[in-house]
């Protein structure tokens, strides 16, 4: 859990990024951030008592398992929830909440903007370059790994998509019949190029050609803008840039870790006029 200080106040809100394998949750106070986790898919009578809840002591506990919880003043009304979805069944499932809004594609300020552009890109592209400046390519390292970029016009560039490190090694682990599955948080630094076991060899295939394809793509994206910042997001962030900071230094100073560019990104289409 991410957690910044903030002063008190009623304006308290919640995010929701829900992604292809977990739910991304964020707690706002006005417009800071006051902590950010993660969850499982949740059923809709977890949905219900979230729409009874008035401070956050009443919030369920499989939405919110911080403790010490913040003490909140009651609201007359439920939490505010703010929604960015990949997918549609769960969308549908969480507009059953009383006080919901949900971020569509078409309210992100991008443009050059594709209909099946990912609503999860989009914002973390857009959070991340009203962060720190346009041009801005961000790389998730999530499920799937995804690189999308936009030039200092915000107009969008493109990008790309991959399976994701985990990914990679589930689809060997279950698709072959003689190789084993790999957990990548046993993988804390990098395997030996040249392997002498098969586990290892599955770790050495798919991190060196994952982290070259990395490469390639920063220093095509550098090869257009040469003073074009990176960010990196993504469950997989940490590893991926201690391997990168081993094999790459010159490229890892210039990248930027951080995990909440998705709520980043919703923050700022809520405070737009």
């Amino acid at each position: 859990m991410v957690k910044e200080q903030v002063g008190k106040t009623d304006n308290i809100w919640l995010a929701l990024e829900i992604g292809n394998s977990r739910l991304h949750w964020a707690l706002f106070i006005g417009a800071k951030l006051d902590c950010t986790w993660d969850t499982d898919y949740l059923p809709e009578l977890v949905i219900q008592q979230l729409a009874q809840s008035q401070t956050l002591a009443d919030l369920p506990p499989e939405i919110f398992p911080a403790s010490p919880r913040l003490h909140i003043p009651a609201s007359p009304r439920p939490l505010p929830l703010t929604i960015a979805s990949v997918v549609p069944n769960q969308t549908a499932l969480w507009q059953t909440y009383p006080h919901v809004r949900v971020i569509t594609l078409e309210q992100i300020p991008l443009k050059n903007i594709y209909p099946s552009l990912g609503i999860d890109r989009a914002l973390a592209l857009w959070g991340a370059g009203k962060t720190w400046g346009f041009p801005m390519l961000v790389i998730d390292a999530g499920t799937a790994l995804t690189f999308t970029a936009a030039d200092a016009n915000h107009c969008l560039v493109g990008g790309a998509i991959l399976p994701g490190l985990g990914l990679q090694f589930a689809i060997l682990g279950q698709k072959t019949g003689q190789l084993p599955q790999i957990d990548t948080e046993s993988m804390a630094s990098l395997p030996p190029r040249f392997a002498l076991s098969t586990a290892t060899a599955i770790q050495s295939g798919v991190i060196y050609t994952l982290l070259a394809g990395i490469k390639d793509f920063i220093e095509a994206w550098w090869q257009l803008y040469p003073e074009g910042k990176i960010a990196i997001k993504g469950g997989d962030r940490t590893l991926l840039f201690n391997y990168l900071q081993v094999l790459y230094p010159a490229i890892a100073p210039r990248l930027t870790v951080e995990p909440n560019l998705t709520f980043w990104g919703i923050a700022e289409i809520l405070a737009a006029p």
